[in-house]
């Protein structure tokens, strides 16, 4: 019998003893995915008005805020071992869900060639320092033939290279940012108190919104798609509790985020104090020589590599295998995701890219408040698992698209569009808003769900009522039974 379009054997439900992703793993590949430009840039766009603590400050809410929002989207990993585009069949369809997993599979593809170009000029820069030479592209290929490399091998090869990154990269940018600051004092600066162009009153709130929510836009894509991360992170079974059961998930978005985050925001700014220019590596060049040079410019290597893998090329690895079906597996998504990053020419397009890719992020908002909406408001976290992967069942409704879902994305897109400093929570908010009355109210009056006709948690949960979901790739039912169980669902 032919396999399901539907049944990628890479993304089936991930089973608990197949989740290999420990507590300090996950926070370590959070310590590589915040070192990329556009971090540092948010620092230097930041002291152009506002005193760098208050930059701080704005940044830390930022990123607790979102750091939230991704726990709460994770949670549709660590629960069910569900993917981000498998998960999506949901609130737009078995066919729907390729139009905005695409979306953030473009995007991603997009921040892996940004940040591999970033990569591959820190890189070449030490290659010019040793060796004198002096070629970016090359160093451009071979950066992201090894990242491709590292990623296709698996999510555990990712964690172990972010286990190898992360001790390096806090040591080094601490010693970063005690170059630069040396820099900024060198040019008569006064890092907490130099502003370029100060601002007050009403302007100075309005600065301080701006960067809690560049920060909380920048990290809008993850928080769709951490599912993908999240299915393989290691969670107790029979935990009912939400805080307990997404601990793992809670240490590495609520504290680890937040902190490096923060930190390499400061690295941004001290470097634009310094020699007014937010990209260390430029800074840096200036700032220092030899082996030192060498040795910062190595950091930017290994933040860009852990980055991309984590945050950039799993998803869309996952998304783009999603769409190619059973035959395109895991490791032909990842080089397709090399292909579209290398193929948009980020050395060209650097300038675009970045306004392009921070607007997809207030699109993609909307989405994070859809999958909420559906998750937890409608389901509350009940999914009947098998049905995704069935070519006529629940999630098929119209031709394999759910209306609600596609209405409440565009309306949300749309208002974010008009309030681009605020666009994730008015994105969020809109979109789940509109999701909830549109699903709830109408179309699943129309396409019954049997998890909210019946909402058994023995049915319907996953780990917390001691499931594995576990698909038969030639039925698409669940041969995985768990105990019957009752209480709070979160």
């Amino acid at each position: 019998m032919k396999t399901s379009y539907l049944k990628s054997p890479d993304l089936l439900p991930v089973k608990e003893n197949e989740r290999k992703v420990t507590k300090l793993g996950y926070s370590f590949m959070w310590v590589g995915m915040v070192v990329v430009l556009a971090t540092f840039a948010i620092g230097g766009a930041g002291v152009m008005s506002l005193p760098l603590p208050l930059v701080l400050l704005a940044t830390l809410i930022g990123s607790l805020a979102i750091g939230l929002f991704i726990t709460l989207t994770g949670d549709i990993g660590i629960e069910h071992g569900l993917s981000f585009p498998v998960y999506m069949r949901a609130p737009f369809g078995t066919i729907g869900t390729h139009i905005p997993s695409v979306v953030r599979g473009v995007a991603a593809s997009m921040w892996f060639g940004i940040n591999t170009y970033f990569g591959a000029t820190a890189m070449n820069g030490i290659l010019n320092l040793l060796y004198g030479f002096d070629n970016w592209f090359v160093c451009f290929l071979i950066f992201a033939l090894l990242q491709l490399v590292n990623t296709a091998l698996g999510i555990k090869a990712v964690e172990r290279f972010a286990d190898l990154a992360a001790p390096v990269i806090i040591l080094i940018s601490v010693w970063m940012y005690s170059s630069l600051s040396d820099s900024a004092a060198a040019a008569g600066r006064d890092i907490w108190s130099w502003v370029e162009s100060p601002v007050t009153g009403g302007a100075a709130v309005t600065a301080f919104l701006v960067v809690i929510f560049s920060n909380m836009g920048f990290w809008a894509t993850l928080a769709a798609d951490i599912p993908s991360i999240s299915r393989f992170m290691k969670a107790p079974r029979n935990e009912r509790n939400w805080f307990k059961r997404n601990k793992s998930s809670l240490i590495g978005n609520m504290i680890t985020l937040p902190i490096t985050q923060t930190f390499m925001v400061l690295i941004g700014a001290v470097s634009y104090v310094a020699v007014l220019n937010y990209d260390p590596v430029i800074a840096l060049q200036e700032a220092a020589g030899g082996l030192v040079l060498g040795i910062l410019l190595l950091m930017i290597v290994l933040a860009q590599w852990s980055t991309n893998i984590a945050a950039n090329v799993v998803p869309a690895a996952t998304i783009f295998s999603n769409v190619g079906g059973p035959k395109f597996p895991f490791w032909a998504g990842v080089f397709t995701a090399g292909l579209v990053g290398t193929l948009v020419q980020p050395w060209n397009l650097f300038g675009v890219i970045i306004p392009v890719l921070l607007f997809v992020g207030g699109i993609l908002s909307a989405i994070v408040g859809i999958l909420v909406a559906d998750y937890y408001l409608i389901r509350k976290r009940r999914v009947n698992v098998p049905a995704l992967y069935e070519d006529h069942g629940q999630f098929k409704y119209m031709k394999g698209v759910n209306l609600a879902g596609f209405i409440s994305w565009i309306i949300g897109a749309v208002a974010s569009y008009f309030v681009p400093s605020f666009s994730f929570l008015v994105g969020f908010g809109v979109g789940a808003a509109c999701y909830y009355v549109l699903a709830k109210y109408w179309w699943f009056e129309k396409y019954e769900q049997a998890e909210l006709v019946d909402p058994d948690d023995g049915k319907y949960l996953g780990i917390s009522a001691g499931r594995d979901w576990e698909i038969d790739l030639e039925t698409g039912s669940s041969v995985a039974e768990a105990p019957a169980g009752t209480g709070t669902t979160i």
